[in-house]
């Protein structure tokens, strides 16, 4: 039996048959599946995990493919389209084992992923992959300065890394000068991965923005995400953060006049990584959300 705040390990295979490294936390209920945004892994959904399990539910985070411990891609497949492969392939065999389709609550990347899913498999007649979905800071169409900017960070240090962990800190906290440096460095730890020469690199494939099809290689992605929005039936919620980088006011009211069953939370004092920067703030937001889906019959 899981512990309260506590996980167990779990594996899914992506569209390609790639590995997919995963936590579920919780045993029984309605099964949430949490994408995280690009450059991150499933960690970033530790708090956030525990209190979906906490509100009755089974909470699901994936280490996307490329990132943290799941299977880095031969061909290096990182374009969007392989990204919402993956996630209808995870939310497919979530319903084999439990009988009906996800929650799908997806930041940024995974945001992107879970949408692209959505209107994929309306375009092929196919039932929704997922039962609600939740975005969190992101939209068919976002800042493209806010874009270079998280790029920028990315690709700094990509190749690189870092000689100690303590270097990768202060890094981050120039990036994020508005939050609270951690006591501990373990968290950052579990986003970098040891090399064979002894630096500290990003837990994620560097062909993920600079391979053969990295990612946002996908022509045309603006209008299939803006046609996919178009096409939401399912319950929907949109959280932003009210000083995103990405994710301006003008974008989020585009994305509701698109999908006007939408619910909206603009979370004060949040930018792009909402769930980092307020987390209890973000959680009573989605859980709320969630919460309303469970009174539905």
């Amino acid at each position: 039996m899981t512990r309260p705040g506590h996980s167990s390990p779990h594996t899914f295979l992506g569209a390609a048959g790639n590995r997919l490294a995963a936590d579920m936390f919780g045993e029984t209920g309605r099964a949430v599946l949490l994408l995280h945004g690009g450059g991150q892994t499933r960690h970033a959904w530790r708090a956030t995990g525990a209190r979906i399990a906490q509100a009755g539910m089974v909470a699901v985070a994936v280490d996307q493919r490329g990132h943290g411990d799941s299977e880095w891609i031969a061909d290096g497949a990182y374009a969007f389209a392989d990204f919402a492969a993956d996630a209808t392939a995870v939310a497919q065999a979530i319903r084999a084992r439990t009988g009906a389709a996800p929650i799908a609550i997806g930041a940024s990347l995974g945001g992107i992923a879970s949408l692209l899913a959505a209107g994929r498999a309306r375009a092929r007649g196919e039932g929704a992959p997922f039962s609600a979905l939740v975005l969190v800071d992101i939209t068919p169409r976002v800042d493209p300065d806010g874009v270079a900017k998280v790029r920028g960070f990315m690709r700094t240090h990509a190749e690189d890394g870092f000689a100690t962990i303590e270097q990768a800190a202060e890094a981050v906290a120039a990036y994020l000068p508005h939050r609270p440096r951690p006591r501990s460095h373990e968290g950052l730890k579990k986003n970098l991965r040891l090399h064979p020469d002894g630096r500290w690199r990003w837990h994620w494939d560097p062909r993920f923005l600079a391979g053969p099809r990295a990612v946002g290689s996908d022509l045309g992605i603006e209008q299939e995400l803006a046609a996919a929005a178009r096409g939401l039936v399912i319950p929907t919620l949109l959280v932003r953060g009210k000083s995103s980088e990405l994710v301006q006011e003008a974008h989020a009211k585009e994305f509701l006049a698109l999908v006007p069953h939408a619910h909206y939370a603009d979370v004060s004092g949040a930018r792009h990584m909402v769930a980092g920067d307020e987390n209890d703030v973000f959680a009573a937001a989605i859980l709320k959300f969630l919460n309303g889906l469970e009174r539905q019959p």
